[in-house]
């Protein structure tokens, strides 16, 4: 677990992400980071937008069912 603190900046209130934070996430300043409410109320951090990652496992498994006519498409 990694602590951090709570700032006021402006009207916004932010937190600090250290370099090991943004090694973790496989980040660097300037990225867009998303975070998404999990069903305890916790949140996550995310580097990537977990809306692309569900398409992609339903394309997989779309290709995966269908790869005979796929092959024969190509």
């Amino acid at each position: 677990m990694i602590e951090t603190k709570i700032r006021k900046v402006g009207n916004s209130a932010v937190i600090t992400l250290t370099t090991e934070m943004l090694t973790m996430l496989d980040a660097k300043e300037g990225d867009t980071l998303f975070v998404v409410r999990g069903d305890d109320g916790s949140l996550r951090v995310m580097a990537h937008d977990p809306s692309v990652a569900e398409a992609l496992a339903a394309a997989e498994i779309v290709m995966d069912e269908n790869r005979d006519l796929l092959q024969a498409l190509a």
